[in-house]
């Protein structure tokens, strides 16, 4: 059983910062794919950032590009998102996910199989 456990959201102020974690366990980490997603009240699933965990190459929406860093520690099959200046507009739920081997489009939810329970995120102005 695939189990993708996030932590580190919560309530931060515009302009602040906030570290999630990905947790993967029941599952091979290594030379598969692994991305953040994000999804306000009335809005689709969007991708926010993704890496491919057998070698490191990343991708980001625009929107989070130069704030947001997503990185990997492979001895612990935990998957970071760094974020700073939070913006009010990044406020949702993000979730983790994972999938097996690499992508045809990173940010792309029907690229993914697996997924974490969601942590919330509120940014206030």
């Amino acid at each position: 059983q695939v189990q993708l456990v996030e932590s580190g959201g919560g309530s931060v102020q515009a302009g602040g910062s906030l570290r999630l974690s990905c947790t993967a366990s029941g599952y091979t980490y290594s030379s598969n794919s692994m991305a953040w997603f994000r999804q306000a009240p009335g809005k689709e699933r969007e991708g926010v950032a993704a890496i491919y965990t057998d070698g490191g190459s990343t991708h980001y929406a625009d929107s989070v590009k130069g704030r947001f860093t997503i990185s990997q520690d492979n001895a612990k099959n935990t998957v970071y998102l760094q974020m700073n200046s939070l913006k009010p507009e990044d406020t949702a739920m993000y979730y983790c996910a994972a999938r097996r081997g690499s992508w045809f489009s990173p940010l792309s939810k029907y690229e993914y199989n697996y997924w974490g329970q969601g942590t919330q995120v509120t940014v206030s102005s």
